[in-house]
């Protein structure tokens, strides 16, 4: 069966967190008793809705703020209470956590809807995963589901909320909160065109193009190259509406009280039909402010706080992640003090900072930085991915790399058949925004004649290193799958992203997996020992403890301590290809002088008075355990 491993007999299901959390039930219960919201509470609220709207608007709309908040408690059954009365803050995220990324429909079978065959080959599976994360799974007209035209609807073409609750009984679940825009040929855009006073401030809009100046375009941060705004025709004549990402991706109208109050009673939809983790897609952008660059501002960090806020009083066990793909000083500002805005945030300086390890076969850049990386919460966390639905972002690691090492980072993966798109710098200029590939295209050169079984090393390698650092991480099911760059989807649609979105039969992952020497085996294998061994290790817990070590350029080095500083890990991985000899004095380094295991080979090491030698092979990854 696809991503059986025969050598693991493991029960799968200890590999989900320990305390799935409880359904809520299908009606709301007026007959119990009503949420109790503390006064503490509702300053806390009010103060968020003044920050943004001020005092009159304030004390206008928290009554609504309350309702939503009480019809959702009511949806809570006594089982699910109980659970949030155990639930643990600072276990919210743990070594157990490990998340697969990927559409509802990228495994197809010929007799089954696509949600469902996800769910039974996640169940069968051995890679440890305890979250899925389905990327958007709701109609859609454009931007493979990031342009939604409902947000309450299961794309039938996919399968329905049956099949999404039945997937919540065995794994937690993340959804997208799309809450930047929503597709032009949704019926609430349609509303606003047909001149409906209640849709009218849901968008943001202009009577001319001119409306909004020169200066002002200029200063705006864009992902994109196209028009910020796109001119439609309405009940009322033209108009231009303000359009972030493309003419099919209306933007909200975030200074309009009543569009957070829609997004949150969405959210919160969600959270009733399966979702622990919210991811707020786009959030960067939700708050324009012409004149400024309509990034960052304060608004958009004082939604995210409300929202935190509202999750605190009526979802305790569900976390926020935001989507903020920007330089890492920008990107980790959304953390707040580490307990008002989100509980995860994207670690985007990872994957550029992984290739230009694996590319210059030297763990320097990388060492410092992660040597760096500080969350001082032990409620926030970061997601650690190498490879999403989109591709490889590359203002993560802006300031981190430089200008030279990024270009040697382009030129490489362009080698390797990947694209490259940009993002506006400007009325008159662009610059590269992100990198169009696989992974495994990224990580092996197709033109170099090489064993599989030396290009399976360099890519575990690469992807041992996130699986290390100190956060959660995430896997794309390309990742996990070792595909290779589909440069016809590309021809196909035209679209970049699509070189890294292809929809698998589960017929041939069936037959991939059952040959021992095919790629799809040797990678599901050893991607089922590792998940394994993390998530089986307390040291890897979020909130243990992560020293780097500098014992070779060639070896990115650390270890892990678990949060009760009782348990050990070593981890040590060879980016390069060349055997590397380790002396390591272990008081040197403040480590154990002790016997070590190698959880990854399964052997043994015996230091030799206070002196541990380890020998590495190419692209070796060792997990040293102190025993």
């Amino acid at each position: 069966m696809a991503f059986m491993n025969p050598a693991e007999n493991s029960d799968k299901k200890s590999f989900a967190k320990h305390m799935v959390r409880p359904p809520y039930q299908g009606k709301a219960d007026y007959t119990k008793p009503l949420l109790k919201i503390s006064p503490r509470q509702m300053r806390d609220i009010k103060e968020h809705l003044k920050l943004l709207y001020g005092e009159a608007a304030a004390e206008e709309w928290l009554p609504e703020f309350e309702r939503i908040m009480k019809v959702h408690h009511a949806h809570k059954t006594d089982e699910l209470l109980l659970w949030e009365e155990k639930f643990n803050p600072h276990e919210h995220f743990s070594e157990k956590d490990l998340v697969l990324i990927t559409y509802g429909d990228m495994i197809k079978s010929k007799e089954k809807p696509p949600l469902q065959v996800l769910g039974e080959i996640c169940e069968k599976s051995a890679l440890a995963i305890n979250t899925i994360h389905i990327l958007p799974f709701f109609p859609y007209s454009s931007d493979r589901g990031f342009s939604i035209t409902n947000f309450a609807e299961v794309d039938p073409k996919l399968g329905d909320w049956g099949d999404i609750l039945r997937i919540a009984r065995h794994f937690n679940l993340m959804f997208d909160g799309v809450m930047n825009h929503i597709s032009a040929e949704s019926r609430l855009f349609q509303e606003f065109l047909d001149g409906d006073p209640a849709a009218t401030d849901l968008f943001i809009h202009y009577e001319s193009p001119d409306d909004l100046t020169p200066d002002q375009r200029s200063k705006i941060f864009r992902p994109r190259t196209s028009d910020i705004l796109t001119r439609f025709d309405t009940l009322t004549g033209p108009r231009y509406v303000w359009t972030t990402f493309s003419d099919d991706q209306i933007d909200f109208n975030y200074r309009n009280p009543d569009v957070l109050l829609r997004v949150l009673e969405g959210l919160l939809f969600y959270v009733r039909n399966g979702a622990d983790i919210i991811r707020l897609d786009a959030v960067t952008y939700v708050w324009a402010e012409p004149g400024t660059e309509c990034v960052h501002l304060a608004q958009t960090h004082e939604i995210v706080k409300l929202m935190r806020s509202i999750m605190e009083i009526v979802a305790p066990g569900v976390a926020l992640l935001t989507e903020t793909n920007v330089p890492h000083e920008d990107n980790i500002s959304y953390f707040g003090d580490g307990y008002n805005e989100a509980h995860m945030v994207y670690n985007f300086a990872l994957p550029p900072l992984v290739l230009h390890t694996m590319y210059s076969q030297d763990a320097t850049v990388i060492s410092k930085w992660a040597d760096s990386l500080k969350v001082d919460s032990k409620r926030a966390s970061f997601f650690n991915i190498l490879d999403t639905h989109d591709g490889i972002g590359l203002l993560g690691a802006k300031g981190i790399l430089s200008h030279d090492q990024l270009d040697e980072i382009i030129g490489t993966v362009l080698k390797h058949g990947g694209l490259v798109s940009y993002k506006s710098t400007g009325p008159a200029g662009e610059e590269p925004y992100e990198l169009n590939t696989t992974w495994w295209s990224a990580i092996n050169d197709p033109k170099v004649a090489e064993t599989l079984s030396m290009q399976v090393k360099r890519y575990l390698a690469s992807r041992a290193i996130a699986l290390s650092l100190r956060g959660v991480p995430g896997i794309y099911l390309h990742g996990i799958l070792g595909t290779d760059n589909d440069h016809e989807a590309v021809r196909r649609t035209g679209h970049n992203r699509d070189i890294n979105r292809a929809s698998l039969e589960e017929d041939y992952l069936v037959w991939g997996f059952k040959f021992p020497n095919t790629k799809l085996a040797r990678l599901g294998t050893a991607f089922s020992r590792l998940n394994v061994i993390r998530t089986s290790e307390r040291a890897f817990h979020v909130n243990g403890g992560q020293r780097v070590l500098y014992l070779s350029p060639k070896v990115f080095a650390l270890t892990r301590t678990s949060p009760e500083e009782d348990q050990l890990v070593f981890s040590l991985i060879n980016v390069s290809e060349q055997d590397v000899n380790l002396i390591i004095p272990l008081a040197e380094h403040d480590l154990p002088d002790q016997p070590w295991h190698n959880l990854v080979a399964d052997s043994r090491l015996e230091p030799n008075q206070g002196v541990l030698e380890v020998d590495l092979k190419p692209y070796d990854i060792a997990w040293l355990k102190a025993v």
